[in-house]
């Protein structure tokens, strides 16, 4: 028998002491020295961590709690063969043993707003016991419940059970056919039918009404057409997975795969059942989808494997529990495809906007959570032909933005904050640990969900995916606090802070490394990618404003002898500063690589700089002697030129997997650093076309408009270049999940995935080092600000 109790409460805080007033900004392990602190955070972290791979392999199928509402309608089945006793009778037992001391069945004891959930449970376990003459006492009492507060049925701010102003005045109509006196105001039960009759006069004859009559038929009974209504039979014998509703069917049609149903949740819950069954599919998908969303998820890759697994065999055999529900469908489309499973679009075709609308129940409720799943699905595209996608895109993003603009202002639901949070930032522009941290200020957990009735899932548990969360960030930003320190001494002591001409941004490109490369273990690969960072932006600088053509001579030719003889090379100054930190730097990055390597890399690592330079002195070139190149010419100097090759690609030589030189001259690697590069590049060219213009420089919009002879204007040569973008972030996003007869491990292929979304974020409305405000306040949140969790130790002080 599944248990009515609430799953155990982990604690997210440590008890508070006497006197001490907790901060809304917290940290874990207070009062601790740092050690001690950090000790006492990976202790706490790992048995959060042991409690969720616990719950995933013992309970590999997600169910949910007792609902007394469903048991009450399987309670009222009839035998077939002795229509005057129940089928059930133990469910008529676990109605008796689980009153609560007030008279209800249900939630109604874990929150004051389940009133209208326990009025709906309280009747129907009623009627149950009524149905079979038992328990006189219990009906008693149920009774004296309602009587209290059945007022509180006609309040339309309450929370509201789905389908309540159909099913409840039903049930009342049902108590008055059994003589049961309701000790009730006859206007209060004319208010309740009312209420049902104004639902009932609206039009349904689209397929998504009729779906949600049929849904909530137990409300209507006798009204209805069963025959018509078991149309919507899934091959489990039940309709919608919902016990009552299947109930109500046996009960009015007699019909023999409902019974086999009912059975089956009889043999597998023993006494009582959910609200719904099976869920399992949808659960577990909710929960790796978490885990990515709170940045947990390289904990539990063997268990996430193994979940897509099996919902890939599900999806390639087209298995009801997932093709026939939007969420689940949606949400598995996403994960298989960004896990790497071939997965093809057309089966979300079924979802277009017409079909979702007017056939779906779903559609029908306006189920925002639904659309928002449909959504993101939408921007998972590999294909620039993916029109299924496109035309998803175009229906859902439409719907939300109508829905947030009229319920954000009076609606708290954290649905809308997610709604408005994926219209801003869609997932190829967004940061890692932003929206981890934002997923863990913005998390409140309820102790239940609700569908026809109130429920608490039972798998995974929220509060043990949050302690981890909790736990991970805020030991990662310790880590990258004194990483940023690291690199502000390494500036400083390469004299990088002394160069007037170059753009200081040691932060920003710290921030792009610690947001997309966050886990603690990955510091090397941090560090590479940022101090190139820096370099890069300093010789960017330098070729662009700062350098004469003879330091930038110099420069060059000091980096083709590398090792060699540097004497006889006249530098100045600034040169002198730029190739020093250069050469130490990429030394001592390439004979740390070397060493993970087992092989010299440090050549490599050279020749990418060398490969750079040569293509900004080829830029300057052109623009010192006014020459006007092919779009095509541009574009081949300028993918190179954009300067992400220091930045990527040394820093793969530290994710761990061992990459030979056959894998670094392979086509593949190569297209994977020309598809982000040209992204970049592009990105860049419409955001700086007019400073660019001003400046007389040429870039592909230019390139475009002055190549076509007066026949492209400005907009409709940034609308091809946007077209251009959307369908090389295609192609890359399709290279990084391409697993067959690909050599570039995918842990590498996601570096180049995140500089994509980094350059789509930073050049979402700007050009992201043009915005300091924003940006600075994007390298606060993820290294300096604490957690903002006041909500969550509100919570843990009431649980104390």
């Amino acid at each position: 028998m599944m248990s009515l109790s609430l799953p155990r409460h982990h604690l997210l805080l440590p008890k508070p002491r006497l006197g001490w007033k907790p901060s809304s900004k917290v940290c874990l392990g207070f009062g601790l020295t740092a050690g001690k602190r950090a000790s006492f955070q990976v202790k706490f972290a790992k048995r959060s961590e042991d409690r969720i791979r616990e719950a995933l392999a013992t309970t590999p199928k997600v169910e949910l709690s007792v609902s007394s509402y469903d048991t009450a309608w399987v309670a009222m089945v009839p035998s077939p063969e002795f229509p005057e006793c129940p089928c059930f009778p133990k469910f008529v037992d676990w109605i008796l043993e689980n009153q609560q001391p007030d008279g209800s069945w249900g939630f109604y004891h874990l929150h004051p707003c389940l009133i209208k959930d326990a009025l709906l449970s309280t009747l129907a376990c009623i009627l149950a016991l009524k149905r079979w003459n038992a328990g006189e006492e219990h009906i008693k009492r149920g009774l004296c419940f309602i009587g209290s507060n059945f007022v509180l049925a006609i309040d339309e701010h309450l929370l509201a059970p789905v389908g309540f102003n159909i099913i409840f005045p039903g049930l009342v109509e049902y108590a008055i056919d059994m003589e049961l006196k309701l000790p009730v105001k006859q206007s209060d039960i004319d208010a309740v039918l009312y209420l049902r009759n104004l639902e009932l006069e609206s039009g349904h004859t689209r397929e998504g009404k009729k779906a949600y009559l049929a849904y909530v038929a137990e409300g209507l009974g006798k009204l209805l057409d069963w025959q018509e209504i078991m149309k919507y039979q899934k091959n489990n014998g039940s309709l919608f997975n919902s016990p009552s509703t299947t109930a109500a069917a046996m009960i009015y049609s007699q019909n023999a795969k409902a019974l086999e149903y009912l059975c089956s949740l009889e043999q597998k819950f023993g006494d009582s059942v959910p609200t719904s069954y099976p869920v399992s599919m949808h659960g577990q998908l909710c929960s790796i989808d978490n885990f990515e969303k709170f940045g947990i998820s390289q904990h539990f890759k063997y268990e996430i494997k193994s979940i897509l697994d099996q919902t890939y065999r599900c999806w390639v055999q087209k298995v009801e529990e997932l093709m026939s529900n939007i969420s689940t469908c949606a949400l598995a489309f996403r994960l298989l495809r960004m896990n790497g499973y071939d997965v093809s679009s057309e089966y979300l075709a079924q979802y277009d906007e017409k079909s979702t609308f007017d056939n779906s129940m779903e559609g029908y409720l306006k189920d925002v959570n639904a659309v928002l799943e449909l959504y993101k699905a939408s921007q998972v595209k590999i294909f620039a032909e993916e029109e299924v996608l496109d035309k998803l895109k175009s229906w859902t993003s439409h719907f939300l933005r109508e829905e947030l603009s009229t319920y954000m202002t009076n609606d708290h639901r954290n649905v809308f904050k997610e709604v408005d949070y994926a219209l801003k930032f869609p997932f190829y522009a967004n940061l890692d640990r932003l929206e981890h941290k934002k997923n863990i200020e913005q998390c409140y957990i309820e102790d239940f969900q609700i569908l026809k009735t109130a429920y608490i899932s039972h798998g995974v548990d929220m509060k043990d995916i949050l302690e981890l969360a909790l736990d991970e960030f805020q030991i990662c930003q310790s880590i990258y606090q004194k990483e940023i320190k690291d690199l502000e001494r390494w500036a400083k002591k390469n004299k990088l802070d002394q160069l007037k001409f170059a753009r200081q941004k040691v932060a920003y490109c710290y921030l792009s490394a610690a947001a997309t490369i966050f886990s603690p273990e990955a510091s090397e690969a941090r560090m590479s990618w940022a101090k190139n960072g820096v370099l890069t932006t300093v010789v960017d600088d330098f070729f662009d404003i700062g350098g004469s053509r003879e330091e930038l001579q110099s420069l060059i030719l000091l980096v083709e002898k590398w090792d060699g003889n540097h004497e006889q090379i006249h530098c100045s100054e600034l040169v002198n500063i730029i190739f020093s930190a250069l050469r130490s730097t990429i030394n001592d990055l390439g004979t740390k690589a070397s060493a993970l390597q087992n092989r010299n890399v440090t050549d490599h690592m050279v020749k990418i700089w060398l490969s750079l330079m040569n293509s900004m002195m080829e830029e300057a070139e052109w623009l010192r002697n006014n020459a006007v190149p092919t779009l095509d010419e541009y574009m081949e100097n300028g993918y190179v030129s954009f300067a992400l090759g220091p930045i990527i690609l040394p820093a793969l030589y530290f994710v761990g997997p061992k990459l030979s030189e056959d894998v670094v001259q392979d086509p593949e690697y190569q297209n994977l650093f020309r598809l982000v590069s040209t992204c970049g590049r592009l990105l860049n060219d419409i955001h700086s076309f007019e400073r660019e213009g001003k400046e007389g420089k040429l870039n592909s919009v230019a390139l475009r408009i002055l190549h076509s002879n007066g026949s492209v204007s400005e907009e409709e040569a940034k609308r091809e270049t946007m077209n251009l973008i959307d369908s090389t972030r295609c192609e890359l996003l399709r290279m990084v999940l391409q697993s067959k007869s690909s050599v570039v491990p995918r842990t590498c292929k996601e570096f180049f995935w995140n500089m994509s979304r980094i350059l789509h974020l930073f050049y979402m409305r700007t050009d992201g080092f043009s915005s300091p405000k924003e940006m600075m306040s994007a390298v606060n949140a993820v290294i300096y600000e604490p957690l903002d969790v006041s909500h969550l130790l509100s919570k843990c002080a009431l649980e104390l």
